[in-house]
């Protein structure tokens, strides 16, 4: 048996013994993907493509509405009925030259046989022959929009010379177009906000399951003196990207789907079906104001959600500071 100095020993016994900690790596407070955090992305992708889509419809439909009342502005129509008697190329010479001569007015076209037979074609057929039916005439008058003519005397310096004339200046189909652009824009602000708010409480039944699946570690944090900004900026985070990851995902479905339609649009531009879609909402292009609208949207809802997650979050550990004492 091999004998050891006693010094040897000693110096043995006092080596300090070195233990090797493993560092662990720091977890999130908030879980990064779980089943209700890929929902909640799901969600906010729905609610943001449907917000994306009712704006991108309100610009459409006012941008076209504004298209008309200019077009529609800068003309007026005299419409001459046929008559027993009625010489109806004099009668339509006669009413152009009553209206040049008014002040505001650039010029008259009359509208000629073939143009009025291709008026009608839709509804008639070709091959119409408008004398043999009772089809009234008309004649286009531009008008100046900084200065428009006095329509009151025109039709009265027309009606006593040609009876079966009338004067239409549009002013009723204007007003009706003005009408039916705002109550569409209010109408798609207002389902707008219902999507936003529709989004915050989402967001809110989202935040407090997370904090409950959590709840015992935000209150152990929270009571060993962890500051409230700390744990509502880590869920603050965590909510403003999983935000930014729906509203995107949304917003770029969002502006595909514009991007189909303004294709087919121009793909179909010669059919009946096209040329009645784009009589009503123009050539469905939103322009670079709605897709800047839309990529606003996606900020708007992205901030949305971490404010309303720090907001729940506030609120929760100032629910805790109150029930605090209660537990003591």
């Amino acid at each position: 048996m091999t004998d050891f100095p006693a010094d040897h020993l000693q110096d043995e016994a006092e080596a300090p013994v070195t233990v090797r900690r493993v560092q662990r790596k720091t977890a999130p407070i908030v879980p990064a993907q779980n089943i209700a955090g890929r929902a909640l992305v799901l969600v906010i992708a729905i609610m943001t493509f449907l917000s994306c889509l009712t704006f991108g419809a309100v610009t459409l439909v006012r941008d076209t509405a504004s298209v008309w009342e200019n077009q529609i502005s800068r003309e007026a129509t005299i419409q001459i009925k046929p008559a027993d008697g009625l010489d109806m190329e004099a009668a339509l010479a006669q009413a152009s030259q009553i209206a040049s001569e008014f002040p505001g007015v650039k010029g008259t076209k009359i509208i000629d046989r073939d143009a009025t037979a291709r008026l009608l074609e839709p509804w008639l057929g070709s091959g119409l022959n408008i004398d043999e039916l009772p089809v009234p005439r008309l004649i286009i008058v531009t008008i100046d929009e900084a200065s428009p003519p006095d329509f009151a005397a025109m039709r009265a310096a027309i009606t006593p010379k040609i009876p079966t004339a009338a004067l239409d200046d549009h002013r009723t189909w204007v007003d009706r177009l003005v009408a039916m652009a705002h109550t569409t824009v209010t109408i798609g602000i207002a389902v707008l906000a219902l999507m936003l708010s529709a989004t915050v409480l989402t967001v809110v039944f989202a935040t407090r399951g997370a904090m409950a699946g959590n709840g015992h570690i935000i209150e152990v944090l929270h009571f060993v003196g962890a500051e409230a900004r700390f744990i509502a900026r880590e869920f603050r985070w965590h909510f403003l990207v999983t935000g930014m990851k729906g509203a995107a995902a949304g917003g770029a479905l969002a502006i595909v789907v514009f991007i189909v339609f303004s294709w087919w649009s121009s793909r179909n531009m010669a059919t009946p079906e096209a040329d009645q879609a784009t009589a009503l909402f123009g050539n469905f292009a939103i322009g670079s104001a709605g897709y800047f609208g839309v990529g606003l949207m996606v900020l708007v809802i992205g901030a949305l959600t971490a404010a309303t997650s720090h907001a729940t979050v506030v609120a929760y550990l100032s629910d805790i500071d109150v029930r605090q004492p209660d537990a003591g």
